[in-house]
């Protein structure tokens, strides 16, 4: 046998048990049709890489791990819940003081995420991150219980280090503070960085215990979320991270343009959110006492939102799945914002129904990238819902990170979820619902004003891009389900 022979037979042998093995890989674990056929694609047509890449990006978590998370509220929430269920229903009967659409929203997110329904809430909106943060530090300052903190990044820079020295302070006061962060958000930030603040008798956390990233080479099922929670009493929850890049002072993406909200009233499902997220993590120092943490009873106005939470713990999706209530609920304005649009078939048909239907879809997206594949697979969504009549805007002013919807100027949402596969499926997210005028006016405002400083695409400007871009956006479009 020639060494040709020898060469020729070795690749054959190669390319056959990387297919094997590609077969065996995404088999093994369950998982929607589309995300494996996906994985196919790359495991099959890239050997060997392929392989590095799924062990990265494309394994899912233990059972175990994800089982540590499927904990039961403490019974005083869940009896919370059930009085509340009843309440409403019988207020429905009588007063009406939810559209019929918005009734059947917050009895849905009841019974599948025990949602409490929170009313007497004072909402802020904020988009700029200096005025976002220098109120969450003066919220922190004065904080006399505990300062609980949940974000996917909180890296070691200026603003990093300006909230651990309050948190620091507040825990020699004896205020209990906990944080929580996820490793891969926070590379770079080492664990010992929030050495000071347990010196000082506070607590601090990576996400389900993950001790390296070397170790766990896992791109998917990351904490997403960004929760405070100030003596159960202020809550603050969107889309901003804590670092200077949210503060627009990394030149890469300039100005950094966000959605989060302040709450102040009834934050039962938000503490909540961060009291299970804690223990789920942390076999140390578990948390026994939930009730202490909770305020039932905290009138602040006459805002009525749920916090919604949803993750790979659960097969049901209930943020994409409160996205399409919203999508459906619209009748004249749905306005979206979201750095990446990836919707799955189900939520292209709702807003191309919306569409046809005549309500004035808006969705804006930034006009630059951060993940290549992603950004090209947004501008081929956003091309083909400029096709069927969506009004598409690339905001230009720095970069877009919103995660917006707004409803026929009644009920929106505000979180961390965003428009695609990932935060449907495969990332841990928490977003508000929000059934108050007043928050959908602000933030119909706030997309206004963005307008003035985007682009609308038409679907002339989308066929005048480039051959190869075109080319691109479809590529990138193919590896939807795993982006």
């Amino acid at each position: 046998m020639t060494n040709w022979e020898i060469i020729k037979y070795g690749i054959i042998f190669v390319i056959f048990l990387n297919i094997i093995l590609s077969i065996f890989t995404v088999f093994r674990e369950k998982r929607d049709i589309s995300a494996t056929w996906a994985w196919l694609l790359v495991l099959i047509l890239l050997p060997v890489v392929g392989l590095i890449i799924y062990s990265i990006i494309g394994r899912k978590l233990p059972q175990k791990r994800l089982s540590r998370l499927q904990v039961d509220e403490e019974k005083n929430i869940k009896a919370a819940i059930e009085s509340q269920k009843k309440e409403i229903a019988a207020n429905q009967k009588t007063s009406k003081r939810l559209e019929e659409s918005e009734y059947r929203l917050v009895t849905f997110f009841q019974n599948t995420d025990d949602a409490f329904l929170s009313r007497e809430n004072n909402v802020d909106v904020f988009t700029d991150g200096t005025k976002l943060f220098d109120k969450m530090i003066e919220d922190i300052q004065a904080a006399t219980k505990h300062i609980h903190i949940e974000f996917y990044t909180f890296y070691n820079d200026l603003i990093g280090n300006a909230i651990l020295r309050e948190l620091e302070k507040k825990a020699l006061e004896g205020v209990e503070v906990r944080v929580l962060y996820d490793s891969w958000g926070s590379m770079g930030t080492k664990r010992k960085f929030f050495d000071q603040l347990r010196a000082n008798g506070g607590f601090a956390e990576q996400f389900l215990g993950v001790g390296s990233n070397l170790l766990n080479l896992r791109l998917n099922f990351r904490n997403h979320r960004k929760i405070v929670v100030i003596d159960g009493e202020i809550g603050y929850i969107g889309g901003f991270n804590i670092g200077d890049q949210y503060l627009g002072r990394d030149k890469k993406f300039g100005y950094w343009r966000d959605t989060h909200l302040r709450i102040e009233g009834k934050l039962l499902s938000l503490q909540s959110r961060f009291l299970r997220d804690w223990s789920a993590t942390s076999n140390k120092i578990k948390i026994t006492d939930y009730s202490k943490y909770i305020q039932i009873d905290r009138p602040n106005g006459n805002r009525q939102l749920q916090i919604v939470s949803s993750g790979p713990e659960h097969d049901l999706e209930k943020i994409k799945l409160g996205y399409l209530k919203l999508i459906n609920m619209a009748q004249d304005k749905l306005w979206i914002q979201s750095p990446y649009l990836i919707p799955d078939d189900s939520v292209l048909d709702a807003l191309k129904l919306s569409i046809k239907s005549g309500v004035d879809v808006r969705i804006m997206i930034p006009n630059m990238p951060d993940h290549p594949f992603v950004y090209r697979a947004s501008q081929y969504y956003a091309h083909d819902l400029a096709n069927s009549g969506a009004k598409i805007y690339f905001y230009e002013n720095g970069f877009m990170h919103a995660k917006t919807m707004v409803v026929d100027g009644k009920v929106a949402s505000v979180g961390s979820a965003n428009m695609d596969f990932r935060s449907f499926k495969l990332n841990f997210e928490v977003n508000a619902f929000l059934y108050d005028k007043d928050t959908a006016d602000d933030l119909e405002d706030a997309f206004l004003e963005d307008i003035r400083a985007s682009k609308m695409m038409t679907p002339k400007d989308f066929e005048e891009q480039s051959l190869w871009l075109r080319i691109k956006q479809t590529l990138s479009r193919l590896l939807s389900p795993i982006l």
